[in-house]
């Protein structure tokens, strides 16, 4: 049986073919620098709706690739009161999603900070606030018991292909230690793209966690980036690209880990993934350049709490809205307003230029403007 990367006699000292890597980095850095341009170009308030939008892809997404389903709604309540943006009219999150939501923010934001084992402990603990991983108990805020076997396996029981197999529990601490003094001595001394890379493959493949190891590493790689930028600002999703691409991943992972310390082909995927990553960033942006627009429109009209609470979720959730389109009745039902008022405010927001009406009597539906040829 072929060798995992972890049981070559140089590992972890990863090797590179530098030639190969030239072009996917060389693209891949100027699409970052593109973007870090129109970032500057934005604004402040358009800055953070960016960032905000980036942060709920990246708290999705990054879960999606372990199938786990978070209501994107209740993320971006999450999100909006920590950025401190409006979240009226949103769903009401969980301890789980803000646990995430404060790794990625912690990760993004104290680039400074030293990363150590407390500090992956702290993360773990937000993850899993309950103790539970669905029906099971773990070890939280530690790492996997010594004499738990970790191994990566698909198939019906019986039939399972094991995709790869991690150190065994008591090499973990070990092998951590290993990682951290790696983490300090490599920033710096290797560009920030491929220490990125490379921060991923490692702490994945010691798979020091009896759960949650995927949503770490892609923290660990927001976190190198933050410090590469040398910026707490993210208007990008890795995760979203990465879970589009999630057989890609996946395959790619393991081709690195059942092979040498020569890892330049996974760092030619990485690169590639991330240059879509940056690329796909545009939607970010431009709906924080919507939102930016749509309330400057309406600067100088006396919106009350009710109005901004609907017209916040219409442009949170578009195109979806409310169900079956903004109505008279679930504008009550949200607000709590009259039925006389629930028509005075709707006709203001009409009359503004905010919605506008379509239909008939019980059927009167209304629609978010976003530009002035809505």
């Amino acid at each position: 049986m072929s060798k995992f990367i972890w049981q070559q006699s140089d590992w972890p000292t990863f090797k590179w073919n530098s030639a190969r890597l030239l072009s996917a980095l060389g693209e891949c850095r100027q699409h970052q620098g593109r973007l870090l341009g129109a970032i500057k170009a934005l604004g402040v308030e358009a800055t953070l709706q960016a960032q905000a939008e980036a942060l709920v892809q990246e708290a999705v997404t990054t879960s999606e690739i372990e199938d786990v389903r978070l209501a994107p709604d209740a993320v971006r309540s999450s999100v909006a009161r920590r950025l401190g943006l409006p979240d009226a009219g949103l769903a009401k999150s969980d301890r789980a999603i803000e646990g995430l939501v404060d790794v990625l923010l912690d990760a993004s934001r104290n680039f400074g900070t030293p990363l150590d084992k407390e500090r992956l402990f702290g993360w773990h603990a937000a993850l899993f606030p309950s103790g539970y991983s669905g029906l099971k108990k773990i070890n939280v805020g530690q790492w996997r018991p010594a004499d738990e076997p970790m191994r990566v396996v698909s198939g019906p029981i019986g039939k399972e292909r094991v995709h790869f197999v991690a150190p065994a529990g008591d090499m973990v601490a070990h092998e951590m230690e290993r990682f951290f003094i790696w983490w300090n001595q490599s920033l710096g001394a290797l560009d920030g793209l491929l220490r990125a890379g490379l921060a991923h493959l490692f702490f994945v493949t010691i798979h020091p966690f009896q759960d949650g190891n995927g949503r770490i590493a892609r923290a660990l790689t927001d976190l190198a980036m933050a410090q590469d930028e040398q910026s707490g600002t993210r208007c990008y999703s890795l995760s979203a690209q990465l879970r589009s691409e999630r057989l890609e991943y996946y395959a790619a992972l393991e081709a690195a880990q059942r092979g040498t310390t020569d890892v330049t082909a996974w760092l030619e995927w990485f690169f590639g993934a991330f240059t879509k990553a940056l690329e796909g960033s545009g939607a970010a942006v431009d709906k924080a350049l919507t939102m930016r627009d749509f309330w400057q429109r309406l600067s100088g009209k006396e919106i009350n709490a009710r109005q901004r609470k609907i017209l916040n979720r219409l442009l949170e959730t578009k195109p979806k809205g409310f169900e079956g389109g903004l109505s008279n009745k679930n504008y009550r039902a949200v607000t709590k307003a009259s039925q006389a008022t629930a028509t005075r405010d709707l006709a203001q927001l009409v009359e503004w230029g905010a919605l506008k009406r379509s239909g008939e009597g019980r059927s009167v539906r209304y629609e978010i403007v976003l530009d002035l040829d809505g």
